[in-house]
């Protein structure tokens, strides 16, 4: 690691698809489409009881709103929590 960067050279700078059951390099488009088809089909099959969303009492009032308002309106699911409660 440089001093100036504490990110990990290991780190991966390009996302990976798996293909065959193997990881490969893929474009943002290629692996944001997966996520969306992914999600779709879940959606489609389970509807909002196929997802799950869980937040950190760490996190800001805003990023935890901002998830619980995605876990709800995008995914339409019910299942949020949070470790607010220890």
């Amino acid at each position: 690691m440089s001093k100036r960067s504490k990110m990990p050279k290991e780190r991966l700078t390009t996302p990976m698809v798996r293909v065959d059951g193997e990881l490969k390099p893929a474009t943002w488009d290629e692996a944001l489409t997966r996520v969306v088809d992914g999600f779709t089909h879940v959606k489609d099959t389970k509807g909002g009881d196929g997802f799950a969303m869980f937040s950190c009492s760490k996190s800001t009032n805003e990023m935890n709103y901002a998830a619980q308002k995605f876990g709800r309106a995008v995914l339409g699911t019910n299942n949020i929590d949070s470790c607010n409660r220890t």
